[in-house]
């Protein structure tokens, strides 16, 4: 009986099997952190969070054996059983919904395998930081009167407060309704004449673009020219169709590239969709966001002086479709438009297009891959489009859209070579004769000039007479350029600024002379020249604080600037009809970096400036100065033939299997240490040699290096790298994460990996 009065407890007290099935059942989430942990996490969702957990929200996990409280992003949530071993559990969620679409996740996660990049790094990359804000920071207190009455009678400026908070209102609104300032309103609280009526999420600034500059005048034009028609064609065809296609639009300086741009937007916006246009950098380009503004209105332009707010605001105003035209860099790609149709990429050759930090993605590869996800077309326009798109447009996988005369039936400007190399040349210093006297010729014309000189500075280095000693950044391995006034000389790698010694520190030698020629000396020599001549310069120096790049080019649009000296910011994408006169004061400047694409972008930055020159009605000319007249990259700029230096290049890169026609991963070392650096480097070029060595085909393969990089010491770090170059980028990349995965990091030693990297300095 016993026995029987147990086993009937044993019955009812012992959990039945379907209870401990579903004991171990529960939803799990995925979650990546945005730094610190490579792989993504699982953690248990407790019941309460499940409706709230989902992909593309924040959430708060537990980290580490402390159990400190972490922001992570979940990119996964599914239902089943738990495993043996216990997880830990999700305390919280951050957002009230998605941050981000399934699409974008699934952008991200590609990001993160094609450019090395750990996935939470892409993830916080995507998103702005104004769009990271917590919640609870974009509430703000509501205010209302209390009625209580005063102990004392109440001045006239808290009387406007009172009255205007006889319903709940913000601070913000109370203070601009009232016209009190802050500290009214928060004595009038501890009062307790004012008091907190809830709270209500603020209405931030919208960041859509206010047209505080003249704009422009850009009618649309009533006609089309036969080529931008036809470009406009090839644009339609696939936006009509709902289907991705890839265009190049390869249009001369002047050819009316942008014109086709606006009127493919025009389109897209007929069809209730938006369109997403980048630009080099926004500060170096206001003439086409202005012509984007001036013919649509209320357009996004997001850029790097937009605050956290702003660009929240921004985001969100996109992400409602509110907005349909977004202009922006190369961070805009990830502007959370529901209606995309078209993605366009205006000067599409800028080096600007590939971020320098991780993670290192080439904005191009993203919009191709958004542009395949949506079935979006896209455009890519240049005048000197990369070896990489142009190859594509050779293989047949892009279609190419020749524009090869200006608009309005002007002439691409005739471009001379003067050879540095004769003596009578260099005669006047850094300005031939020749080009001093198109200069004469230019202003006596009633035109202007502008001169480009990629050098900033007054002198590109201080040396000894008597040693050769050249005075160095004690931190870079980079020679201190001489800056005026107060004979700084500065590090143009670290930014270090010194005082110049009035004698040679090696030799005390009192004989120190200034080498080479920068901007600010070219101004200088300019204004000498020139006296009647109004003279600005456009380098970094000049151009720091905010709005400068604008009122600058707005000044030289008025016709108030004569000659405009400047870097290659003033190539980009500018269209002054008065410019009659373009000088090119070194074109070597940038041909002879230890680069393979040195060639490549001299011939664009040369062919993009030479375009500048004779827009309008007074016609133009182009004078460069150079050492190698005979190269390839100068006779083609200077015959305003890219496509032959496209020819000769070509070949020399699939001799080489550099891009297009294989891929690049390069790694630096960097150290405080130049033995760890270089032992280091070493050992990762050893484990790369063996890993190449038992692939299929390990001929195609190589691993160049290592060695010290072109500049080897950099704010005070050792640099040494070396790279792995092969057809196939994807087994590149491959090799490359197995062997790094595998390896235990010195403490005193860190290293970066960039995927088909723009530079190689």
């Amino acid at each position: 009986m016993a026995d029987h009065h147990t086993s009937q407890r044993q019955l009812f007290e012992s959990q039945p099997q379907w209870v401990e099935d579903d004991a171990r059942r529960g939803t799990i989430a995925t979650v990546v952190l945005p730094d610190g942990v490579e792989k993504p996490l699982d953690y248990q969702v407790p019941e309460s969070l499940v409706p709230m957990v989902e992909p593309g929200r924040r959430v708060r996990v537990p980290l580490g054996r402390a159990n400190r409280e972490r922001i992570a992003y979940c990119v996964a949530v599914r239902s089943g059983e738990l495993p043996s071993s216990p997880l830990k559990s999700v305390v919280g969620v951050e957002d009230d919904s998605p941050l981000l679409s399934s699409r974008m996740l699934d952008l991200t996660q590609w990001m993160s395998r094609r450019w090395m990049a750990r996935w939470g790094e892409v993830l916080e990359a995507v998103l702005p930081a104004g769009v990271r804000l917590q919640r609870r920071s974009r509430m703000a207190p509501l205010l209302v009167a209390t009625g209580v009455l005063p102990a004392r009678k109440p001045t006239a400026s808290q009387l406007q407060v009172l009255a205007a908070a006889a319903t709940a209102i913000t601070a913000e609104e109370l203070s601009r309704q009232s016209g009190a300032s802050k500290a009214v309103i928060s004595r009038l609280l501890r009062c307790g004449l004012l008091t907190q009526a809830g709270l209500t999420e603020r209405s931030p600034k919208s960041g859509l673009v206010k047209n505080d500059r003249t704009l422009i005048s850009h009618d649309r034009p009533e006609h089309l020219s036969p080529a931008q028609s036809s470009a406009l064609e090839a644009i339609r065809t696939p936006l009509r169709a709902d289907r991705h296609e890839t265009i190049v639009l390869f249009g001369v300086t002047g050819s009316g590239k942008t014109e086709v741009y606006l009127q493919a937007v025009e389109e897209t916006l007929s069809y209730g969709k938006q369109a997403i246009v980048l630009v080099p950098e926004i500060s170096l380009t206001p003439q086409t966001c202005d012509r984007f503004r001036a013919r649509f209105g209320s357009v996004a332009v997001l850029h790097s002086h937009l605050t956290a707010t702003e660009r929240h605001a921004q985001w969100r105003e996109i992400a409602a479709g509110r907005v349909g035209v977004i202009v922006g860099a190369r961070s805009a790609i990830f502007a959370p438009a529901p209606r995309l149709g078209l993605i366009v990429i205006d000067e599409e050759h800028e080096t600007s297009f590939k971020q320098g930090t991780a993670p290192r993605y080439h904005a191009r590869d993203v919009a191709e891959w958004i542009a395949k996800a949506e079935r979006v077309p896209l455009v890519l326009g240049s005048a000197t489009p990369s070896l990489e798109t142009f190859a594509r447009c050779l293989r047949g996988e892009w279609k190419m859209c020749a524009l090869a005369n200006r608009v309005g039936g002007s002439q691409l400007p005739a471009v001379l070579t003067v050879d540095l190399r004769d003596p009578k040349s260099r005669s006047l210093g850094a300005v031939s004769p020749r080009l001093m006297a198109g200069i004469k010729w230019a202003l006596a014309g009633g035109g202007q000039v502008m001169l480009l000189l990629n050098r900033r500075g007054f002198a590109t280095h201080v040396q000894c007479r008597a040693c050769g000693h050249a005075a160095r950044c004690p931190q870079c391995d980079i020679a201190l350029t001489l800056h005026q006034p107060g004979n700084r000389g500065i590090c143009h790698g670290c930014g270090l600024v010194s005082r110049l010694p009035g004698k040679c520190p090696a030799c005390n030698a009192p004989e120190l002379t200034q080498r080479g020629t920068g901007t600010q000396r070219l101004e200088e020599q300019i204004r000498v020249c020139f006296p009647e001549a109004r003279v600005a310069r456009m380098d970094t120096d000049t151009m720091r604080s905010r709005g400068s790049h604008e009122r600058t080019l707005d000044a030289f649009r008025a016709r108030e600037i004569d000659i405009l000296v400047g870097t290659q910011m003033i190539a980009k994408g500018l269209d002054f009809p008065a410019v009659m006169l373009v000088g090119v004061v070194n074109a070597d400047a940038a041909l002879h970096l230890p680069d393979f694409r040195a060639a490549e972008r001299t011939c664009q930055l040369v062919t993009q400036v030479s375009g500048r020159s004779g827009r309008g009605p007074l016609g133009g000319r182009v004078v460069v100065q150079t050492s190698t007249p005979d190269h390839p990259a100068i006779l083609a700029a200077a015959s305003h033939d890219y496509e032959a230096f496209v020819r000769s290049e070509l070949p020399i890169r699939e001799a080489l299997l550099y891009p297009p026609f294989g891929s690049i991963v390069r790694i630096v070392v960097r150290s405080v240490n130049e033995q760890a650096v270089a032992n280091w480097a070493e050992h990762i070029a050893d484990q790369l040699r063996v890993e190449v060595a038992t692939r299929a085909n390990p001929v195609a393969l190589r691993v160049l290096g290592p060695a010290p990089a072109p500049i080897t010491r950099l704010r005070d770090r050792f640099r040494w790298h070396l790279q792995v170059q092969g057809p196939d980028g994807e087994i590149l990349r491959e090799i490359v994460s197995k062997v790094t995965a595998s390896l235990k990091n010195p403490d005193n030693v860190a290293w970066i990996v960039d995927v088909d990297p723009v530079e190689m300095l």
